[in-house]
């Protein structure tokens, strides 16, 4: 993989992070519409660099508020710092499963099916539209909701199913106030990140042979900033209610999806 390669990879990893339009099925789409050999092979070290990047985009956007946490935690008190960390928890546990004990049948999904990610790129649209009209509210992520919200991040799992979409989205339907949805969004998914980090470095399979330093910093560089700006953008964009417009292109995006892969 040579710099160009890496930047671009960590440009689309940084944006498709945080704006809802489905980095898994993006890629997917770019496989069977470019070959695979056209698009550059991520190795698993270059995506944990890129998953660290993203996951430190959040922890400089959310600074403020992962302090507060944390202060919070540290006055051992059942405040609402200790138990906002609960609800990030409990939004945990569904993906954590899904990754424990389906993650073979989770990856059959990621075999360049064009059809399947088209219609998962509709019901994202469909998310993102009925969010997008839901009234302004002051309500906060309950237990409850943070459960629910966490079973959508599990079923974003799949290919064309935005993470970022479907968690706010559900958030927002459920009568969460859309400012507080997006940050819930955003910082519950920085432990899994960190995890999935922590899994990949545990298992072995990390190849640290030197390899090509120079791409892998601009990679990293590149999911950087990407991140931020991307994280920055979806809090205004959620606050100001214009999820619309990724519902048009999801919807858009994935129709042509899968007229490809009828005439496929």
């Amino acid at each position: 993989m040579d710099t160009l390669d890496a930047i671009i990879l960590g440009i689309i990893q940084g944006l498709t992070e945080f704006l809802p339009v489905s980095s898994s099925g993006h890629l997917e789409l770019g496989k069977a519409i470019l070959g695979d050999h056209s698009v550059p092979e991520e190795s698993l070290l270059f995506t944990v660099v890129l998953h660290f990047a993203t996951a430190l985009s959040t922890i400089v956007v959310f600074r403020k508020d992962i302090w507060e946490i944390i202060s919070g935690l540290l006055s051992f008190k059942w405040n609402e710092e200790a138990q906002f960390s609960v609800k990030i928890i409990l939004s945990m546990l569904p993906a954590v499963f899904v990754g424990l004990f389906f993650e073979e049948q989770l990856e059959a999904f990621f075999g360049g099916n064009v059809r399947f990610v088209g219609f998962m790129l509709l019901i994202t649209a469909v998310l993102l539209y009925f969010a997008d009209k839901a009234k302004d509210t002051d309500k906060k992520v309950s237990f409850g909701n943070a459960v629910i919200v966490g079973i959508s991040q599990a079923i974003a799992m799949l290919p064309g199913i935005s993470r970022s979409g479907a968690t706010i989205s559900t958030s927002v339907l459920l009568g969460v106030d859309k400012t507080k949805a997006a940050r819930f969004s955003f910082l519950m998914v920085v432990p899994l990140i960190f995890g999935k980090i922590g899994k990949d470095l545990l298992s072995g399979d990390l190849n640290f042979d030197g390899g090509n330093n120079v791409a892998m910093g601009a990679g990293f560089i590149a999911a950087f900033l990407a991140g931020l700006a991307a994280c920055t953008w979806m809090i205004q964009l959620v606050k100001k209610s214009k999820l619309s417009y990724f519902a048009i292109y999801c919807f858009v995006v994935g129709l042509i999806a899968i007229a490809y892969g009828y005439m496929g």
